[in-house]
């Protein structure tokens, strides 16, 4: 029997939870032209929300095609370019056989080698390095003139979207974008991405080219009435059982964090016959501990010892970290050096501020921290 829930990827409907004001509010921005800027902490369900509002579009407006980028391994402007132009055109036409007219109608001063690939459906476009960055104007623009000229409209969604500050001139290549896009009128942006200080920088950075450049949305945790609720109601359709009380302590142990609720109710109902037992979701606990200790070890160890020495103040709910006593019971350094640990830990999506106290951001961390330096 398959497993009801998901998690290490994109979320399939049946595993989607609630999202209803999210979904709502991407749904109507990318229907209406407004680009939009997903912002959370990594693994929350950006990428799935995405796909799940998309896919709602699609299928009450046929006349909108979804183009899904990711540049997670695009490591230059040039690759960047080339990866863009080709989902473009693999995105306007359901065809293999209508991408190559298509390339070689909208292409106007490029000239790329174009290699279809009939049997896996797949097409490749090169062009000369030389060439590629001079008529960039022609690529980043066509997403417009295809629409345009097929009367259609495109929604352009791009994961890690961050990758971009590490490209050569990166400064350019925004301006550029935000230059060309802000002016078209049958395409919607939604970009978002892994590294959450990363993308509120480009785009809360009046200094920079993205500043206002659509309507920036921060993602919340689910609440965890909604979680018991999905975690019973996906035991339920697989004839298990698993009580309120349970339920809550999966959700309360992961802290409602989107991707761990998934992968320890998963191993939860993996382990479970008929009925939730607590020392079944105990040892599911476990399991997700286990699993992510080489992870947790490998994070320790490239830290400075001031820095795991912040984090040990974080765990015991320290709030005045450059204090004299909470300097010294901790041995923190100077004031100095407290300010930029801290925000380097913020920086790697470890802690972060809420209100006037740092909360660890990842649950299997403060629990793996609470477990090696609370003894």
């Amino acid at each position: 029997m398959k497993s009801p829930f998901e998690f290490g990827g994109t979320v399939s409907d049946n595993s989607f939870t609630n999202r209803t004001k999210e979904r709502h509010r991407l749904y109507v921005n990318l229907t209406s032209g407004i680009n939009t800027i997903l912002i959370s902490p990594r693994r929350w369900g950006k990428s799935s929300l995405v796909e799940r509002a998309t896919k709602d579009i699609v299928a009450k407006h046929p006349e909108i095609k979804v183009i899904s980028i990711d540049l997670f391994s695009v490591n230059s402007e040039e690759e960047f370019l080339s990866l863009f132009a080709r989902s473009v055109i693999k995105a306007s036409a359901s065809k293999a056989s209508e991408w190559l007219d298509i390339a070689k109608d909208t292409f106007k001063k490029l000239v790329p080698k174009i290699v279809l690939n009939t049997d896996l459906g797949d097409i490749s476009l090169e062009f000369d390095r030389s060439e590629i960055k001079k008529h960039k104007e022609e690529i980043l623009n066509l997403p417009e003139t295809i629409a345009s000229s097929k009367g259609i409209k495109f929604i352009v969604c791009i994961d890690e979207f961050q990758n971009i500050v590490h490209y050569q001139d990166s400064d350019l290549i925004e301006k550029a974008m935000r230059s060309f896009w802000q002016r078209h009128k049958n395409v919607s942006y939604c970009l978002f991405g892994s590294k959450r200080h990363m993308i509120s920088d480009i785009f809360n950075d009046s200094s920079r080219s993205f500043y206002k450049f659509g309507d920036i949305m921060f993602l919340a945790k689910i609440e965890r009435s909604e979680w018991i609720f999905f975690i019973q109601e996906r035991f339920k359709g697989t004839n298990k059982k698993i009580s309120f009380e349970n339920a809550e302590l999966i959700a309360s142990q992961m802290q409602d964090h989107s991707w761990y609720v998934q992968q320890m109710s998963h191993l939860t109902w993996l382990q479970c016959d008929k009925e939730v037992t607590k020392d079944i979701v105990e040892e599911a606990f476990e399991m997700v501990k286990n699993s992510q200790l080489p992870f947790f070890q490998q994070v320790i160890e490239n830290m400075s010892n001031t820095q795991i020495n912040l984090l040990k103040a974080v765990l015991q709910n320290e709030k005045q970290l450059t204090s004299v006593a909470v300097m010294t019971k901790y041995n923190l350094g100077t004031p100095n050096n407290i300010r930029k640990n801290i925000q380097i830990l913020i920086q790697d999506d470890i802690v972060d501020k809420v209100g006037e106290e740092y909360k660890f951001l990842d649950p299997m961390f403060y629990h793996l921290l609470k477990q090696t330096f609370s003894a």
